[in-house]
């Protein structure tokens, strides 16, 4: 996971999509639809970087989660 303590507060869209590893226009288009965190401020759109934070730590929470049901399952 990314180290997000160096990050300032309100990360610009471009440079989240960088940590993300996604296109600016899928930042921007899951921005707008409510999939990323944001707060807009003086016409600009930002991502909240602790609310980032915890969308990724509990989405790497729900697929340890499926992974191990999986294996579950699976059997011998």
């Amino acid at each position: 996971m990314h180290d997000f303590d160096g990050l300032p507060v309100l990360i610009p869209v471009p440079a989240a999509a960088e940590i993300l590893g996604i296109s600016r226009a899928s930042a921007y288009r899951y921005a707008e639809c409510g999939d990323l965190p944001v707060r807009r401020l003086g016409g600009r759109i930002y991502v909240v970087r602790d609310l980032l934070r915890a969308l990724l730590e509990h989405t790497e929470k729900e697929v340890a989660q499926h992974d191990r049901e999986a294996a579950q399952t699976e059997g011998p």
